[in-house]
């Protein structure tokens, strides 16, 4: 396995608390091999006639927890590395947020940007075709995430139904009006909000007067970015795959939203300064928010960074060598697994919303996800004291010990 990939990267953060542990070599194997691997080919018929042909996988790591979960990508460089390290991290991610799920990742080697909507619908029923009697309410969850929302959630859903009947809870992130949960859109930025503030509080801090910059705009971004704003949190600089904008005194967050719903991009908004993606990782700030792809933080950009905090809104924004580099700069890194762990929190919620034919109040989701944050925090603290470790480590571990003791429970007999 190369020393540079996403799985690798996965893999050490997860050795690392392992050996905190000191667990017997055997869980190397129970605890860090994927259960079940499937890839598929796509073909589908495109709007001009032509045959298109399309890698898709499906990873399922752990369900010692409950059933397999985690989303479904759609991005050209979703390769079966990609898929797999991400796969072990919704493992981690559910153990540490305390739900009872395990994890798993799907990913097609696509970009929607070159697919009309007619052909990424015909795209995700095909792999739906593919993958049925693998996934269920009972079995297999998936979810949005990069380059897919709840319109293809519903796709999903719907194609789902053609094989097995009704049954809504089989994916979340859905429309409201498809048996989706209220508070599910904001709630992955929600989670950062509520993470970052309880970093910040034990140090004496507030989100208020706090200065933030954004890589990704997307809905985790931006949904972060227009939370922090309500907070009176000062967003300085954000950008999207396009380029950035950059304002010292803060930039007027709704305004740049209705701006990048009507451009497709922050680029171009009046009253800032543009700046490239590289630049926003050297912007001077407090908190530097990765929210749009893996491993965008190495050891180069690490050595830039200004900020006093790093949080990782995004999945695995950091390489190894890019968190060590922070970690030994003295800037606190809010780690993955538990910062942006509101969006499997709330796609916990939705499922057992399907499950029990009832839907929530949105305050009613919003307040069950500051709990299992909060909750979460304190614990990855109380684990930080106990090994004298990072919180990256110490969020592992947490995650780490509550899979091993189900692992041990359930036996592998």
């Amino acid at each position: 396995m190369a020393r540079s990939g996403y799985q690798w990267t996965t893999n050490t953060f997860l050795k690392r608390a392992m050996d905190a542990l000191k667990l017997e070599e055997h869980y190397e194997t129970l605890l860090v091999m994927p259960r079940r691997e499937v890839r598929v080919e796509l073909a589908i018929r495109m709007d001009d006639g032509s045959l298109g042909n399309f890698i898709g996988y499906r990873i399922q790591h752990d369900n010692s927890r409950g059933p397999y979960k985690g989303g479904l990508r759609y991005h050209p460089k979703a390769d079966i590395d990609q898929v797999r390290s991400l796969a072990s991290l919704m493992t981690w991610k559910t153990a540490v947020i305390d739900v009872p799920f395990g994890g798993a990742k799907g990913g097609i080697d696509a970009d929607p940007a070159k697919l009309s909507v007619l052909e990424l619908e015909r795209l995700t029923r095909r792999f739906v075709d593919q993958i049925h009697d693998f996934i269920g309410e009972r079995m297999d969850i998936p979810a949005p995430d990069v380059n897919t929302d709840q319109r293809v959630m519903g796709w999903f859903f719907d194609q789902y139904t053609r094989h097995h009947g009704f049954a809504p809870g089989v994916v979340t992130g859905k429309p409201v009006a498809l048996h989706g949960s209220l508070g599910r859109e904001a709630a992955t930025g929600r989670g950062c909000l509520i993470a970052i503030r309880e970093v910040l509080a034990a140090a004496g801090e507030t989100v208020d007067g706090t200065s933030f910059a954004v890589q990704g705009f997307g809905n985790v971004g931006s949904w972060f970015a227009r939370l922090v704003h309500a907070q009176r949190g000062k967003i300085v600089a954000v950008s999207d795959v396009r380029g950035g904008v950059h304002a010292g005194d803060g930039l007027d967050i709704p305004k740049l939203v209705e701006h990048a719903k009507a451009t497709g991009s922050v680029v171009g908004f009046t009253g800032a300064t543009p700046i490239t993606n590289k630049e926003l990782f050297a912007v001077d700030c407090d908190v530097l928010v990765p929210a749009a792809l893996g491993h965008v933080i190495d050891e180069n950009v690490a050595k830039d960074v200004l900020a006093r905090y790093v949080l990782e809104a995004a999945n695995g924004p950091c390489t190894v060598h890019g968190s060590d580099t922070l970690e030994q700069r003295g800037i606190l890194c809010v780690p993955d697994i538990w910062a942006n762990a509101g969006g499997v929190t709330a796609s916990y919620f939705e499922w057992v919303q399907n499950l029990q034919q009832h839907r929530w109040t949105e305050e009613r989701v919003n307040e069950e996800l500051e709990l299992h944050v909060v909750q979460a925090h304190r614990r990855i603290r109380e684990t930080m004291a106990r090994f004298g470790c990072s919180m990256r480590t110490a969020a592992f571990v947490l995650a780490v010990e509550r899979v091993k003791a189900a692992t041990d429970l359930r036996g592998i007999g």
